[in-house]
């Protein structure tokens, strides 16, 4: 079963904040702050990618629930049994979280890309941020919906900053609950401390960029998968 309540806990923490960095921003030896260049938009924005998103905007934001159970016969597709009980746990958390939620149940893949381009082209401009849950099969870098494959890049890119402009800046929040592949992912048993020194590397990119903060249009997509790569 999805566990959704202890992805959103990493988001939606006090006061309605959402967390982006536990480590401060470095400073550079000429004062100037870390930050990533990008030509990605032609757009100068006063966006300061610091350490928090801003969750305080009039709404929280639109959620969509694609959740496939039954597939054409022709792809030869197991039901997914129980993925009605996710569904619903979903929407149940989503709205508490106060989501617009958005379900849809086996639609087809022209469907799907039209659900989500019409979310696309919505004004995102008074929400916090957006999410879309995928419960299906899945393989490699594609998801099923009820009579076809989509790639899961197809789904992303329509909610890339150069084509839906009122999400950029914002968490753009991504969970598939699809396999990857064919190999088992054997479970493992963690170790304490690991990763626990507060000397870990921060990777930050310098740049000159004259104090001007710009986004990539790929940036701030967190994606949430179920198995790593190649993995069911």
């Amino acid at each position: 079963m999805l566990c959704f309540k202890e992805i959103a806990t990493a988001f939606f923490v006090q006061s309605g904040h959402v967390q982006l960095d536990s480590r401060p921003t470095l400073t550079t030896t000429d004062g100037n702050r870390n930050i990533t260049e990008v030509d990605a938009l032609d757009i100068r924005q006063t966006l300061d990618p610091a350490v928090q998103y801003k969750m305080n905007h009039q709404r929280r934001g639109v959620a969509l629930i694609f959740n496939h159970e039954h597939f054409f016969w022709h792809l030869k597709l197991p039901d997914r049994r129980g993925t009605i009980a996710d569904r619903n746990n979903l929407k149940h958390s989503l709205t508490d979280l106060g989501f617009e939620v958005r379900q849809f149940d086996d639609l087809k893949a022209e469907d799907v890309l039209q659900k989500l381009w019409e979310a696309s082209k919505d004004d995102h401009s008074n929400a916090d941020c957006f999410v879309c849950v995928f419960l299906s099969h899945g393989e490699n870098d594609h998801v099923y919906a009820y009579d076809d494959h989509i790639k899961i890049e197809t789904i992303t890119d329509m909610f890339r900053g150069d084509q839906c402009q009122s999400l950029v800046g914002k968490p753009k929040i991504f969970i598939i609950q699809a396999c990857r592949g064919d190999k088992h992912d054997d479970p493992v048993i963690a170790q304490d401390s690991i990763d626990s020194s507060d000397e870990s590397i921060i990777n930050e990119t310098e740049v000159d960029a004259a104090g001007v903060y710009t986004l990539p249009a790929g940036a701030d997509f967190l994606m949430c998968y179920s198995v790593a790569q190649g993995k069911f």
